[in-house]
Formats: structure tokens, C-alpha cells, sequence
């Protein structure tokens, strides 16, 4: 029996888990991606783009697809789409799985300022002018046209278009992973004073935030927000490893008559 699954991705660990299981041969993948990227990676299972209209429509897109198993490996910071999914799951029926990526922790050294969004980080920037580097995602950039005081570095994996309204402003449009080398470079080369930063958790951009340590640069840290109790692993490799206890191989051949 082949096991219909469906990925709820946009991160490195979403295509990890589809590539982990795809050479499996019991599960026909779907990986689903909300657009709001409009380069994004190559998948190695088939996409899925776009919204499903909140969670009774991704409720029923689980029913009409006969999805045995919805893993949630979306970004931290995905809370909309997390409660969708675990209200969506609910509501079809359907095991829930999701991969949740440790957040960076505190150590000393790090001049951190923990915020809990982005209008509290465009705040934390103070009156004074200021040279920020903001590495946040090109939706979330709008409340900085507020504080215009401050010269800002923009990084962002797409153009910020249409561009913010701002005197001072430089973009940057990159992927990571970024390595800390590369990163002392960046903030070395335009100043930096002040980093605004989600506590994304990871490799791929916590070179920023060593560079940040090393150089003395204060971090304006924006709190990751409440997500649902649903079961979680923290590893791609723990999470592979229960899917694949969950729909075991002898099972499959089994019913195959093997």
C-alpha cells in the first residue's frame, strides 16, 4: 500500500524529510509551499502552490487527496499556517506531525533585545539615527517606513518591490546559508550598528548572529510566536525515523502478497 502524505514546506527541513522518503517506494508525496517565495528551491517531490483557504479548506484537501499523515514543517515563524494545519487535522481526522527547529539560545557575549514583533523592533531601533541590518522577510520590512531616521541594509532571498519608502536604504538579495566569514565582511563594509533578526534557529543565518557576538553589534531579537501542542520532533532524522516506524516496510509487502 502506497501512503499518501502531504508536506507542509518552504524550509530546507520540509525538503529534506520529502527527499529522506521519497526512495522509500510506500509514499506518494505532495509538498505544499504558500508562493509568498517567487524563486523557490527545486523540490524533489511534486508541488503544490498556494493557500488552501484557511483551515476547513486544507480540511478538505485532506479528505479528497485520502492524505494518511500531514507533517507541518513550515518555518518557526509560520503561526497562521501551524494553526491551520493542527485545526485542519483535527477536523479531517488526519495524524499530525510537525518538525519544530530549536531557536537559538542566548549565550554570553550576545547583546541581544528580545522583542515580541516587528512594530516592537522598528521601536527598539530607538530615536537616534542608527545603521540597521534588517534580515527578515520582505513582507514583514513595512513598519520600518516609520522610523526613517536610520539608514537601513535590507536582505531579503527576493526583491523588495515596490521598494520601501525611505531615504536611506540598500538591498541585498540573497540565499542562504551564509557563512560567518562572509557575514563579518557585511557588516563590517556598511557599519552596522544594530541587527534585527528572527530567532530562526539553525545554521544557514546564525553566522550573523556569531558575527554579531564577535563584533559587540547589538541584535534586535523578534520572540518566535506560540505554536500548537502537536507532536514534534526537532531533527528531520527523528521525525523520517517515526514516519517510517509509523507505515512500516513489512507492512507494505505484506499487503504486496511478498
Amino acid at each position: 500500500m502506497v501512503h499518501p502524505l502531504l508536506i507542509l514546506g518552504g524550509t530546507t527541513e520540509a525538503r529534506q524529510i520529502a527527499e529522506a522518503l521519497k526512495g522509500l517506494g510506500r509514499f506518494r508525496l505532495e509538498l505544499s509551499l504558500a508562493g509568498r517565495t517567487r524563486t523557490p528551491v527545486t523540490q524533489p517531490v511534486p508541488v503544490r502552490q498556494g493557500g488552501f483557504g484557511g483551515a476547513e479548506g486544507l480540511a478538505a484537501y485532506l479528505r479528497e487527496r485520502g492524505i494518511d499523515l500531514l507533517i507541518d514543517a513550515t518555518h518557526p515563524y509560520a503561526a497562521r499556517i501551524s494553526a491551520n494545519a493542527a485545526r485542519a487535522a483535527d477536523l479531517a481526522g488526519v495524524p499530525l506531525l510537525a518538525l519544530r527547529r530549536p531557536g537559538w539560545a542566548h549565550v554570553a557575549g550576545d547583546r541581544w533585545i528580545e522583542v515580541d514583533d516587528v512594530p516592537a523592533a522598528v521601536e527598539a531601533l530607538g530615536m537616534a539615527p542608527r545603521r540597521a541590518f534588517l534580515a527578515l522577510g520582505r513582507q514583514e520590512l513595512l513598519p520600518f517606513e516609520a522610523a526613517p531616521r536610520h539608514v537601513y541594509l535590507v536582505r531579503s532571498v527576493d526583491p523588495v518591490d515596490p521598494p520601501l519608502a525611505l531615504p536611506q536604504v540598500t538591498y541585498l538579495t540573497a540565499r542562504g546559508p551564509f557563512a560567518e566569514e562572509d557575514e563579518r565582511t557585511l557588516l563590517s563594509e556598511n557599519r552596522i550598528e544594530v541587527i534585527v533578526s528572527k530567532n530562526s534557529g539553525g545554521t544557514a543565518s546564525y553566522g550573523k548572529i556569531a558575527t554579531a557576538r564577535a563584533l559587540g553589534i547589538p541584535v534586535v531579537m523578534i520572540r518566535r510566536p506560540v505554536l500548537p501542542a502537536v507532536r514534534s520532533f526537532e531533527t528531520v532524522e527523528a521525525l523520517v525515523t517515526h514516519v517510517c516506524q509509523r507505515f512500516p516496510a513489512e507492512a507494505a509487502s505484506q499487503e504486496r502478497g511478498e
